[in-house]
């Protein structure tokens, strides 16, 4: 039975943003997610593509960026990945509403959801994240290596909560593709979970009615990513895919991972993506995100693309001190 082969929940999810550095130090200086490459764009070698995680890049841990500076501001709407959750322990929600205070970070006071509680907070760009105090999250890899002391350190997404006109045709394609089923639902919000239902399994379907149509652009989520165990498992799910009708794209190699995009009837971009390779495929382990990681199908042009781009670094991870001048 294919259904017995669902995902083992989100893979990644990638995002539109604006300028590169400033999501660096973000991501990383404020956040504390390790930066494990530093690609591009492999439709557009002129930009930058930004993949932050735990310790080793694990599929469910990842966030990616396109960083496209002249890019419109986008705004979220109905027919899109609207919010990203990232899983925290109980006791560090005190920790991080302090660090958001000294950071400015745009947030707001905790609420409770699905029995858990929640900060929903925003980017540099307007992205609407929260964080989510899940009893789970230690199951769930984190980095200890950055800013965040390992106790409150990110342990990965949690969940996404898509924006929806109606629920059925959505559901439809997350327990037909996925094998995922609805697990709660609180107010106009269903959840539907897949794997072991802990964080990182989850999508939260919120339905919206007519709302706003969603603009792309800075500071909104391009798609999400459900993970494949091995090429064969992705092929079944799109197999899934093509018997609702949903044209899935052809296998696609994005190098450290292997993946099938189609959207589902309410307008959200699905990516069906494999564990393997991963990012150690062209970096040791301990080095990862330090250099420029470029497809073999770029690296001749390594000296015209790296001067193309923007120079990264990874800043200090301290909150700005302010010098009195007397």
């Amino acid at each position: 039975d294919l259904m017995n082969r669902s995902t083992p929940g989100i893979h990644h999810v990638t995002v539109i943003a604006g300028d590169a550095q400033q999501n660096v130090d973000f991501y990383v200086g404020v956040l504390g997610l390790r930066l494990v490459k530093k690609t591009v764009n492999f439709d557009d070698p002129a930009t930058y593509h930004l993949y932050y995680g735990d310790e080793a890049g694990s599929p469910g841990s990842i966030l990616t960026f396109f960083p496209w500076p002249g890019a419109r501001r986008g705004r979220a709407g109905v027919g899109q990945v609207a919010v990203i959750s990232l899983a925290i322990a109980p006791h560090s929600i005190g920790y991080w509403l302090e660090r958001f205070v000294v950071h400015g970070v745009a947030h707001e006071a905790p609420t409770r959801r699905f029995d858990e509680m929640t900060v929903a907070f925003r980017d540099r760009d307007g992205l609407q994240l929260e964080l989510v105090a899940s009893p789970r999250a230690h199951e769930r890899g984190a980095w200890a290596g950055g800013p965040i002391p390992a106790e409150h350190a990110i342990h990965g997404v949690h969940s996404v909560t898509v924006w929806e006109r109606t629920l059925d045709a959505t559901a439809a394609t997350l327990s037909g593709v996925f094998g995922a089923s609805a697990t709660a639902s609180e107010g106009t919000t269903t959840r539907f979970a897949t794997g072991d239902r802990g964080p990182g399994t989850i999508v939260d379907v919120r339905v919206v009615g007519g709302f706003l149509p969603p603009i792309e652009g800075i500071g909104t989520v391009h798609h999400v990513a459900y993970r494949a165990e091995d090429d064969d498992v992705e092929l079944e799910m799109r197999g899934r895919a093509d018997a609702l009708a949903l044209r899935a794209t052809p296998v696609i190699d994005r190098q450290y991972f292997h993946s099938v995009y189609f959207r589902e009837p309410g307008g959200v971009l699905f990516e069906i993506a494999t564990d393997r390779p991963g990012f150690t495929v062209d970096e040791p382990a301990e080095r990862l995100g330090e250099v420029l990681a470029l497809p073999p199908r770029y690296e001749s042009r390594r000296a015209e693309i790296e001067a193309r781009l923007p120079l990264l670094h990874l800043a200090s991870s301290e909150a700005p001190t302010l010098t009195i001048i007397s």
